[in-house]
């Protein structure tokens, strides 16, 4: 089986390390206290496994297989499945890494379920091992410790993606072609960001209206409460960052259309100028040609001014028509 870490905690402290769940749940019966078993993408056979030692609900239980589910929080009885989904960025590839966290929580017993490759939960683990007096709360400290780990997480995400955000906005007045890419890529993942953060005020809210219920500790309430205020936060953040790249591609497509309306300006001037000298140099062409038709009955070619009166011609035509455009600014 994929188990990461498997212990029993009594009184806070780590009291036992079985090697398989039968010998969890002997330990559990025997002695008391907290089982914590850290799975790893584990297969419809090992859930199954798990979901008989610990009474798990065959829904969720299939939910924590199949993975790919939204950020939620569901009570089956006196056991809680919650779904939530870390985050981390990536300073080499300039993107954000989303990942799958299942926690099954029961009146003795924790259950994580990972579905990437992230050491956030062992972060936590070791966190609450060095404080058995958060830990002797028993599996809401865990649950409400792996929110906490998650949310804080999302602190450099949000600095990330705000750093990709002040780069883009230095690239749409350098004319940078791939900068609308860059915008649609960035915008998917703020999407993506905005997906596992806005579920979480209403699965804190449910934690919340538990409390009484299930006699939640004091100072679980404070810490929970302090997640909230930086859930907030985030969704603050990870809100104005889709308005700025929404501003950003309206930008870009302003930028745009006025590099596009500038060449179609420079190419109109181009094509008059061409035009012009096209037709000055028309005239003269046009005067030679009847000349040169070789006509015996035209009365200039037997008259002895006819030379100089067509080369005058020809001049005369081409300065008036370049006069014309000159003045109309076509050259």
């Amino acid at each position: 089986m994929t188990i990461i870490d498997n212990a029993v905690y009594v009184n806070g402290v780590r009291h036992a390390e079985p090697e398989n769940l039968e010998q969890t749940f002997e330990t559990l019966a025997r002695h008391g206290g907290m089982a914590w078993i850290g799975l790893y993408r584990p297969t419809a056979e090992e859930m199954t496994a798990v979901a008989n030692e610990f009474g798990l609900h065959a829904l969720a239980v299939e939910d924590a297989v199949s993975a790919h589910q939204r950020p939620k929080l569901e009570r089956y009885d006196d056991n809680l499945f919650t779904v939530l989904r870390p985050a981390r960025y990536l300073d080499v590839d300039e993107t954000v890494e989303f990942g799958e966290l299942h926690v099954f929580t029961g009146k003795n017993f924790v259950v994580t379920v990972r579905h990437a490759e992230t050491a956030g939960v062992a972060r936590v683990r070791q966190r609450l091992e060095a404080r058995p007096d958060l830990l002797q709360h028993g599996p809401e400290a865990v649950l409400y410790a792996l929110l906490d780990r998650v949310v804080d997480d999302y602190a450099p995400v949000v600095a990330g993606l705000e750093n990709d955000i002040d780069e883009i906005e230095d690239q749409l007045f350098s004319g940078d072609s791939s900068v609308s890419r860059r915008i649609y890529e960035l915008a998917r993942e703020v999407i993506q960001f905005q997906r596992a953060i806005h579920p979480l005020p209403e699965m804190l809210d449910q934690l919340k209206r538990g409390f009484e219920k299930y006699g939640v500790e004091t100072e679980l309430r404070h810490n929970l409460r302090d997640v909230e205020d930086h859930v907030e936060r985030v969704i603050s953040r990870a809100d104005s960052f889709r308005d700025l790249l929404q501003n950003a591609l309206t930008l870009d497509g302003t930028l745009t259309a006025n590099r596009q309306n500038e060449a179609s300006a420079e190419q109109n001037e181009q094509v008059k100028k061409i035009s012009s000298w096209a037709a000055i140099l028309f005239a003269p062409s046009f005067v030679a040609g009847i000349y040169g038709m070789n006509f015996d009955n035209m009365p200039e070619l037997h008259w002895a001014g006819g030379y100089p009166y067509a080369l005058i011609l020809m001049v005369a035509a081409g300065a008036l028509m370049y006069g014309i455009f000159k003045k109309k600014g076509w050259i």
